[in-house]
Parts: C-alpha cells; sequence; structure tokens
C-alpha cells in the first residue's frame, strides 16, 4: 500500500466536509437579508468608495488608520512566537545548550518587535 493514501483520504475527507458544510448552510440557513448585512464591513469605519483611502474619487481624503496595520502585526508577533514555543517546550531536554541558545536569540527577536509596538503605541487601547 502507498504511504500517501492515508494522506489523501484524510485530505478529501476534509474538503468533502468543507464543501458539504457550506452547501448546507446555504441551504438550511436563515435568508434576512438587509441592507446593513449587505454592506462591506471596515472595522467600524464608514465604508470608503475606493478601497484605497486618499485615491482618485475619494474626496473625503479619509485614510485608513495605521492602528488596524500595529494590531494586526502584534497578532501575527505573539501567534508566531507561541507557535515556535510549544514545540521547543515539549523537547526542552533533549535540545541542550543549542536549543537554549537559540530561543534566547528568538525570544530576543521577539522582544525587539515587542518594544517596537509598545513604542509605536499599538498596546494603548483608548
Amino acid at each position: 500500500m502507498n504511504i500517501e493514501v492515508p494522506t489523501l483520504v484524510l485530505g478529501a475527507v476534509a474538503a468533502a466536509f468543507a464543501v458539504f458544510t457550506i452547501i448546507m448552510a446555504a441551504l438550511v440557513g436563515p435568508k434576512r437579508y438587509n441592507r446593513a448585512k449587505l454592506e462591506a464591513y471596515e472595522c467600524g469605519i464608514e465604508p470608503t468608495p475606493h478601497a484605497i483611502a486618499g485615491g482618485p474619487g475619494n474626496v473625503t481624503g479619509q485614510r485608513f488608520p495605521v492602528k488596524y496595520y500595529l494590531t494586526a502585526m502584534l497578532f501575527i508577533i505573539f501567534d508566531i512566537e507561541i507557535v515556535f514555543l510549544y514545540p521547543w517546550a515539549v523537547h526542552f531536554d533533549a535540545l541542550g545548550l543549542f536549543g537554549l541558545a537559540a530561543m534566547a536569540l528568538f525570544i530576543f527577536n521577539v522582544s525587539v518587535a515587542y518594544a517596537y509596538e509598545w513604542r509605536r503605541g499599538g498596546l494603548s487601547w483608548e
């Protein structure tokens, strides 16, 4: 038996489940459309006519706040940190001094990004 067959079967089951749930949600789910539900959602900011704020046709001159990008960057920083810390913590004893030094460098890099976020005001929720 080929070694890739179980992986392909699992992928096929996952794809079938995804397609099945989307189709069933469309068939069975409530269909109550209104104006607010059909509008584009831009994180609490009134939708602009063009996706690029300040571009041609945007007469209001409203710019997309950098705060949203800083929040996304903060999420990515800590998400990646957790993804790398779990396997390291599981095999900490087997990695020895090299693993400790590698994780120290990683924590230093994450700390630099954290300090940048803090300095830019990404952690103040006003």
